[in-house]
């Protein structure tokens, strides 16, 4: 995504020592830095935003499909084997649409996220490691963000059979302690592998900013690497 790839080249001309850039990046602002980088961050979030909230957004990217849930896992083969095989193929539909249901409804808070960002922030960014921008949103809004995916994917799971059987199950499988209490209803389960998946996309986004970060055809940044060649 090579505009969000600007980010780099903006952050690179907070790091340049000043000896070596302090003539030619005069003129390059700390605003037009900062605005920058959010203009960067809020386009790669969003295209990831974009990437999983479609129609098999999910289902068929093997990096975030929704699989069953552990305690269902173990039990697949005598699940097939009693002749509902074809309720587990439609679970594991349900899960994942619910979860591309959900997804577009992140765009508002990563957004927000960006435009809260603090110059401390935006540091962090820069001398954090290769996820430092993917760590910044979980941290920030992780949170938020499962409260808002959990009614969009309860609405979509209620209707396929399983789910009640599964929360059943489960919840006696809790309070032995044979299952985890976060796995104890199919809705959070599903919500955290939503966002799970959001993450390692915005991760890739992350992955192309910092391995193409030349990649930038705004000005500023232009003006950013002029300055460093210079």
């Amino acid at each position: 995504m090579g505009y969000v790839a600007r980010v780099l080249g903006v952050l690179a001309a907070l790091v340049i020592p000043a000896a070596a850039s302090a003539a030619g990046l005069a003129d390059i602002s700390n605003r037009d830095a900062i605005n920058g980088l959010k203009d960067a961050l809020t386009r790669g979030s969003q295209a990831a935003v974009a990437r999983l909230g479609v129609e098999d957004g999910f289902l068929k990217n093997d990096s975030v499909r929704i699989g069953l849930p552990p305690s269902l896992r173990s039990a697949e083969a005598v699940i097939r084997t009693i002749g509902m095989g074809t309720q587990a193929d439609e679970l594991v539909l349900r899960m994942n649409r619910a979860a591309e249901a959900a997804v577009p409804q992140a765009k508002t808070l990563l957004t927000n996220a960006v435009r809260k960002m603090s110059v401390q922030d935006a540091k962090g960014i820069l001398s954090g490691g290769d996820d430092a921008a993917t760590q910044y949103f979980k941290r920030t809004t992780s949170e938020p963000l499962a409260k808002q995916f959990q009614p969009t994917v309860k609405k979509a799971m209620e209707k396929v059979k399983l789910v009640e059987k599964y929360n059943e199950i489960a919840a006696s499988g809790a309070r032995f302690g044979l299952v985890k209490d976060e796995d104890a209803k199919l809705e959070d389960y599903v919500t955290r592998r939503a966002l799970d998946g959001l993450f390692v996309a915005i991760a890739e986004e992350e992955k192309k900013i910092r391995q193409n970060p030349a990649g930038a055809a705004s000005s500023i940044v232009r003006k950013v690497f002029g300055a460093i060649r210079n």
